[in-house]
């Protein structure tokens, strides 16, 4: 069975002139490559799976070419030494995947690939049944890694070093994160989801997940995935210079500049204490730098 890491995740606190104090725990420095609520909510999953002691153990997910939760199943793969599968959105990739800085860094820890097209990939259960057919003592994953065993990992995001806070804060993709967030927060804490999906049945989801309505969901500047606007690359650049921590363009960076945002809007009662989950996916910079190098943009400060 899969040990939990001993090692204490840091909490800074992020000086600001707000009449509020707002703090980061750095989940991102958990692993190296296995990132930041990737971790806990794999392990989760990795451990029930393994209790039985299968045979042929293998993981299979799904994801896109630059997907944080690929990367991460890879990383979990090698460092545990589980073989590994990524079902990938886009066909038009399976012979140029090798110039996708996400795809090679998953190749080199292990995983094979399935490319499949973007048609083929919004049929996930039919998917989902086919490699199961295929691979029957496989652990199949969803994508973004969200599901009961995620939510119970999340958990271990939340200790006696967050009870004191009066607002706890993390970027919503599939909701498995925020489901945890909200299901073990302590009874006067209020969970703010930073939405950078649109999706108008996630609300619903956390809520079943969660079995608390004690979160609220916010949209962020572009709640698009694949969306990266150029004032948010201003302010990832702006915080890295300023409080030397390192955002993501698709979770993190989304995240705090909301954050800001609501407390220069006095969103927050005075003298409140705020806590931003970092969930990691730094690995996008990357990808991310060559989309908008081709575009003649700013990059991020890698």
């Amino acid at each position: 069975m899969l040990q939990i890491p001993e090692h204490k995740i840091p909490i800074i606190e992020i000086k600001t002139d707000f009449d509020v104090r707002i703090f980061i725990k750095r989940e991102d420095l958990i692993h190296p490559t296995i990132s930041g609520n990737k971790f806990w909510k794999l392990f989760f999953n990795v451990n029930q799976y393994l209790k039985p002691k299968p045979e042929n153990p293998l993981i299979i997910s799904f994801g896109g070419a630059f997907s944080n939760h690929i990367a991460s199943v890879a990383g979990f793969g090698k460092e545990f030494g589980i073989p590994t599968v990524g079902i990938i959105r886009g066909n038009e990739l399976e012979n140029n995947w090798q110039r996708n800085p996400t795809l090679s860094e998953a190749c080199e820890n292990g995983m094979q690939f399935f490319f499949v097209s973007r048609e083929d990939y919004q049929n996930k259960e039919r998917l989902t049944q086919e490699f199961s057919d295929k691979y029957p003592d496989a652990l199949i994953i969803p994508e973004g890694g969200s599901n009961e065993m995620a939510v119970e990992g999340v958990r271990y995001m939340l200790g006696n070093d967050t009870k004191d806070f009066d607002y706890l804060c993390t970027a919503v993709g599939t909701g498995g994160t925020i489901a945890g967030v909200s299901r073990f927060a302590e009874q006067h804490q209020n969970v703010i989801g930073i939405r950078v999906v649109k999706d108008d049945s996630l609300e619903k989801t956390i809520s079943e997940w969660s079995g608390r309505n004690n979160f609220e969901l916010m949209g962020a500047a572009e709640n698009r995935y694949g969306k990266i606007s150029d004032e948010n690359i201003r302010f990832i650049n702006w915080f890295y210079n300023e409080y030397k921590i390192p955002l993501d363009p698709i979770y993190t960076g989304k995240m705090m500049e909301k954050i800001f945002d609501l407390a220069e809007k006095k969103y927050f009662p005075k003298d409140s204490k705020i806590l931003a989950f970092h969930t990691g996916g730094l690995q996008g910079i990357k990808g991310a730098n060559l989309f908008l190098k081709n575009k003649g943009r700013e990059r991020i400060a890698e």
